[in-house]
């Protein structure tokens, strides 16, 4: 089966998924598993507030979670996520979220697109631009962590790794991972006009055994994606000779539900850090 089943394991629970990432050694949001909500107290003693508790599973563009800061009824909102088994992490004030999409092939190659910058609107991701606004190192260290992961789960396919940029206590770049995605991922959708082979022509590259293709870019780009009502406004983006409009066929337009997305590529040059 390719991607094989552990990779889903691991990212459909956020607490198997945190422990195999920090198991590897890569840093993530300081976390506590909360069984239930006596172990609530205890857990966001060490953690401090403000801190995020997340249900273990079926958490998405912003679900399935809730901010604790001072004077927050935890109890009640432990009891607005279901009461069942959490995670409870730290609060990351980081400089901007980024991900990796990157590809591992049958033999074991592995290609990255260059890094993603990601900007959200209520916990949706509702811009892209890439290349990110950080430093060359940040970006060769951040495709070095997406390769680390994809390897140790022994996956092929297309995968997204999303990150925290953040500061260290001396104001120097520090990465954090926040989630595995083991699919094509939203902030990739970019590389369809973006770049010399799309995420989902990579992923069908990967699984069926071909040579990966490159993921060089054709240019500067930024995606829009297209939530809610946003998407009836279908007919004035095609009117824009250097808009590429995607819409996804969903019958019913719902507020904070993803309809559609917009790439531009533009020819200048990347942009400056």
């Amino acid at each position: 089966m390719r991607p094989g089943p552990r990779a889903l394991a691991v990212s459909q629970d956020r607490l198997a998924e945190k422990t195999f990432l920090s198991g590897l050694g890569l840093a993530t949001a300081p976390f506590r598993t909360v069984p239930n909500l006596e172990a609530l107290g205890p857990a966001l003693a060490e953690i401090g507030r403000p801190a995020v508790l997340k249900t273990l599973r079926f958490g998405y563009d912003g679900k399935g979670q809730a901010m604790i800061r001072e004077g927050s009824d935890v109890p009640e909102l432990h009891r607005g996520l279901g009461g069942g088994p959490m995670i409870l992490e730290g609060f990351v004030a980081f400089d901007c979220e980024a991900s990796v999409v990157a590809a591992r092939s049958v033999e074991g190659a592995i290609v990255a697109y260059d890094l993603c910058e990601n900007e959200h609107d209520r916990h949706i991701l509702a811009r892209t631009h890439v290349p990110a606004r950080v430093a060359p190192g940040v970006e060769a260290a951040a495709k070095a962590i997406a390769a680390e992961a994809i390897e140790a789960l022994d996956y092929v396919g297309v995968l997204a790794l999303e990150l925290f940029v953040a500061r260290d206590a001396a104001g120097e770049p520090r990465l954090l991972v926040n989630e595995l995605a083991p699919r094509v991922h939203n902030s990739g959708h970019w590389t369809i006009e973006g770049a010399q082979t799309s995420q989902f022509e990579q992923h069908i590259r990967a699984i069926a055994g071909w040579p990966l293709g490159s993921p060089a870019r054709r240019g500067r780009i930024e995606m829009a994606n297209l939530i809610g009502d946003e998407a009836e406004e279908w007919r004035d983006i095609l009117a824009q000779p250097d808009h590429s409009l995607h819409l996804y066929g969903k019958l019913e337009t719902r507020p904070g539900r993803k309809m559609g997305h917009v790439t531009r590529v533009f020819a200048e040059p990347p942009r400056g850090v």
